[in-house]
């Protein structure tokens, strides 16, 4: 199959490229600009006539949709950029694949929820976002579902990997430079590294993704608060920082995050038949690339 990767030079679609090496599958690896050492199909999936073209011209079966604004405090401040780049370039990418019969897999988010819940969330929980960022996200999804094409939809959470920016790596050089840290402890998730996503979404290609449409929900298995997971990078880098909890008060931010935005996935497991790491296992493993 031709398989087009949008983002493909963010976190995931580079742990796209490592995970289908050798694939049988024509994977196309897309994004708005280049970037050193790989092959990059420059393609601005917010421009639908471009997107068209694409699609049809390079004869696409499936669609990974890894592109997103994701800068959660930014988007405060700037709603049409993370709009256009949420909501409107997936309802591009839906077009085009409901005119050509391709199948769309977008990723989206745990901030599409309101994170007042004591219980992991199912695909099917309200939602209810507290901010642009999960707005947009969640008018991405909306647009997606409405469009006509097959769809699946990947909600995931806290993403990591040895690229890019993110939690981990940023905890990894604060923790080496500094004595002490402030970590906020009051709001629990479940980490994903890429890679493990990555593994999943070629694992529902490659299993047929035929009558499987559908929201589903993707994280490594377990809850954390930020600050446990903070420590957790410190001590398997064999560093030497005290790190001490606070509240989200006490660490204001221009975007509220959700207290407590666990995923439920067992329907991941249940259609596609996976096996979910430990968010600890999976963090052990990032480090030892990494180093």
């Amino acid at each position: 199959m031709n398989i087009l990767v949008t983002g493909a030079n963010g976190q995931l679609g580079t742990e796209l490229r490592n995970v289908t090496a050798g694939s049988r599958d024509n994977y196309i690896f897309s994004d708005v600009v280049s970037a050193d050492g790989v092959h990059t199909f420059i393609l601005d999936i917010t421009d639908l006539r471009a997107v068209r073209k694409a699609c049809a011209t390079l004869e696409v079966d499936v669609i990974i949709n890894c592109a997103a604004y994701t800068n959660v405090d930014m988007a405060e401040e700037d709603p049409q950029s993370a709009m256009t780049l949420n909501a409107s370039a997936p309802a591009n990418l839906a077009v085009a694949a409901s005119e050509t019969g391709a199948f769309l897999i977008q990723i989206s988010t745990d901030y599409v929820f309101r994170g007042d819940s004591s219980v992991p969330y199912k695909e099917d929980s309200p939602t209810g976002p507290l901010g642009v960022y999960g707005e947009t996200k969640l008018a991405g999804e909306r647009a997606v579902r409405s469009s006509g094409c097959d769809w699946i939809i990947i909600r995931t959470a806290w993403l990591y990997s040895p690229y890019g920016k993110n939690f981990v790596k940023t905890m990894q050089r604060l923790t080496a430079e500094k004595d002490s840290l402030r970590v906020v402890s009051d709001q629990i998730g479940s980490p994903t590294y890429a890679r493990d996503l990555a593994s999943l979404i070629v694992r529902m290609i490659d299993g047929g993704l035929e009558g499987k449409d559908g929201i589903y929900h993707y994280t490594d298995e377990g809850e954390v608060s930020w600050y446990e997971f903070a420590k957790a990078i410190c001590e398997l880098s064999g560093n030497r920082c005290d790190i001490s909890p606070c509240t989200s008060e006490e660490y204001p931010s221009k975007a509220q995050r959700p207290h407590y935005s666990v995923l439920d996935k067992t329907k991941v497991k249940a259609v596609f038949g996976v096996e979910v790491p430990c968010w600890l296992d999976s963090l052990k493993a990032c480090l030892e690339r990494m180093q």
